[in-house]
């Protein structure tokens, strides 16, 4: 469970009046059709339902019809709420009024280590003019022992949660209440108790049918998420989607469905989450396709030409090849210019990049001397450039 996030209190005695923030009259009513064939609202011309109600109490907040076929209707006064707890038929279908069960409560948490010795009807007794109806103590277990916490869960008679309760002298916050999930003890899922589970009686272990998890030493395995885990677990994917169902339920006050609605939308679905789609999106990279390397291969297939830069300085490395060359080199009369460096003048001591450099010069200075081939692809002169 969670408390819901803190929230920054007054000093401890200053008086704040919380009782314009809350309804001291309940404002969700239940609206049951009295009939011998327990007929329901299912099939009533809504047009006829919003007539008659709106001429017996106004014009109501809202109404909407429930699973059950009853009617859930939300009133906006203490003198609608009134005329609503005498109301005794809808035009001529006789009706059965009274509050709803939970929607005109709300619950909140406190924590207070004065408050540890006091027991939770004497608490509740204190709180009572403050709209508490209900006190319980959050206990834990340690050790094999319940031990008492200073937290609190108070419930008020108010769909309104009030920001503060004074408590003595003292002034303490009120935080949301997160239950934990329903989990129904017999098929395992959320949201309905054994009492009302119409399901199969699935073990908590290992999530087969038919017999109990008590005696069960079968691997781990969760019914809800097919995870190697018990339902209950707190990693289970199933059981956090669950949670943040309830808590946007009670933060947003909306019915259980437009919750799981609203959660369901908000949760990727499987393969289109960020990272999923950042894989895709850099998956087709590392692809080939046939098509596009067949038509690149055969692109890069086709020669072009270049032409051979100018052969400027023998001695730079970074021009260590040279254009092919065929016999009769000396004999071309592009070749009549070019001279060879033949004296060098030596260092004092050569670096060996100076050596290596200087090597390579000598090669390629005995090559050009002792080949006789023809140039194919000659150094442009003045006379032939064009």
């Amino acid at each position: 469970m969670s408390y819901g996030q803190k929230k920054s209190g007054p000093f401890s005695g200053q008086r704040i009046d919380t009782s314009s923030k809350r309804n001291n009259f309940p404002t969700f009513f239940v609206i049951t059709r009295i009939s011998k064939e327990n007929e329901t609202f299912h099939g009533v011309s809504p047009f006829l339902v919003e007539k008659a109600i709106a001429g017996s109490v106004g014009n109501v907040k809202s109404t909407k019809k429930l699973r059950s076929g009853d009617l859930l209707v939300e009133v906006e006064s203490s003198k609608q709420a009134k005329d609503m707890s005498k109301l005794k038929s809808l035009s001529t279908i006789p009706v059965t009024v009274k509050p709803h069960a939970t929607l005109n409560s709300s619950k909140g948490v406190i924590s207070c280590g004065e408050l540890l010795n006091e027991s939770e009807e004497k608490i509740t007794e204190e709180l009572k003019s403050q709209g508490v109806i209900h006190v319980r103590r959050i206990t834990i277990q340690r050790d094999g022992q319940l031990l008492n916490t200073k937290h609190l869960i108070l419930t008020f008679d108010s769909n309104k949660l009030p920001e503060n309760i004074k408590a003595g002298y003292m002034r303490l916050s009120v935080r949301t209440y997160i239950p934990n999930p329903l989990r129904c003890f017999k098929c395992q899922r959320f949201g309905h108790s054994k009492t009302s589970c119409r399901g199969t009686l699935t073990c908590a272990r290992c999530a087969e049918v038919g017999h109990e998890s008590t005696d069960c030493t079968r691997t781990e395995k969760c019914v809800n998420c097919k995870g190697e885990h018990t339902p209950f677990s707190r990693n289970c994917f199933a059981w956090k989607q669950e949670k943040e169902i309830i808590s946007t339920k009670i933060k947003k006050q909306i019915s259980y469905q437009e919750a799981r609605k609203f959660i369901k939308s908000q949760t990727p679905k499987p393969g289109n989450s960020y990272v999923s789609a950042v894989k895709k999106s850099t998956a087709p990279s590392t692809q080939t396709n046939q098509d596009i390397s067949a038509d690149s291969t055969s692109k890069q297939s086709v020669p072009i030409p270049r032409t051979p830069p100018a052969i400027t300085n023998l001695l730079n490395p970074s021009f260590p090849s040279v254009a092919p060359l065929c016999e009769n080199t000396s004999a071309s009369p592009y070749l009549t210019d070019f001279k060879l460096v033949t004296n060098r003048k030596k260092l004092k001591k050569d670096s060996p990049s100076k050596t290596n450099s200087i090597s390579t010069a000598e090669k390629i200075s005995k090559f050009y001397t002792t080949s006789s081939r023809k140039v194919t692809n000659p150094i442009p002169t003045k006379d032939n450039r064009i």
